[in-house]
């Protein structure tokens, strides 16, 4: 599990989708406690799932390049 351990630099652009992905989870979180947000469960779902599968494929990617380099 050494990947958990490599530190790497990230630009304000490739956390975009990082940072979607944790306001859609907050906000599925606030939809079990208000009505108003309810409404928007199945987007957001579909919103923290498709941020979680980029976020993911970016990481992957920077970590085979870091990888390459050494």
């Amino acid at each position: 599990m050494s990947f958990l351990n490599k530190k790497m630099t990230w630009t304000n652009a490739e956390f975009i989708p990082f940072k979607l992905c944790i306001a859609s989870i907050y906000l599925i979180a606030g939809a079990y406690f208000s009505n108003f947000v309810q409404h928007y469960y199945i987007p957001l779902f579909v919103l923290f799932v498709i941020s979680v599968i980029w976020t993911l494929y970016l990481w992957v990617r920077k970590m085979n390049r870091s990888n390459q380099d050494n």
